[in-house]
């Protein structure tokens, strides 16, 4: 599996309307860190069947970048039954998002 690329047209049918714990990674091609995260989301998609993951390139979604207020890239934000539950900013080792997997696997969006 790879990761689901992701735009304005489907962002809702591929990650609001997703049952699944959805991991959007949202990176530039020129963004060096985003570069160097790329193999650990590509990874993560391979080796989990508990978590969809899709990229938004920020150059080309920018309306999605505004509406999810990405200041910063990398940012990896979590999304449970339509709603943003977790946001982590920068580059990350493949442990530190497993860790982050797991909490949001326990966690209830707000109401």
């Amino acid at each position: 599996m790879t990761p689901t690329t992701v735009t304005n047209n489907n962002f809702t049918a591929e990650v609001l309307e997703c049952p699944q714990l959805v991991l959007v990674d949202f990176w530039a091609s020129w963004c060096g860190p985003c570069k160097m995260l790329a193999p650990t989301v590509d990874a993560l998609c391979a080796e989990r069947s508990d978590l969809k993951v899709c990229k938004i390139n920020v150059d080309e979604q920018f309306e999605l970048a505004v509406r999810y207020q990405i200041n910063s890239i990398p940012t990896l934000l979590f999304f449970k039954d339509g709603k943003a539950i977790r946001r982590a900013v920068g580059l990350r080792s493949k442990a530190e998002i497993e860790q982050l997997i797991e909490e949001c696997h326990h966690e209830h969006p707000a109401e």
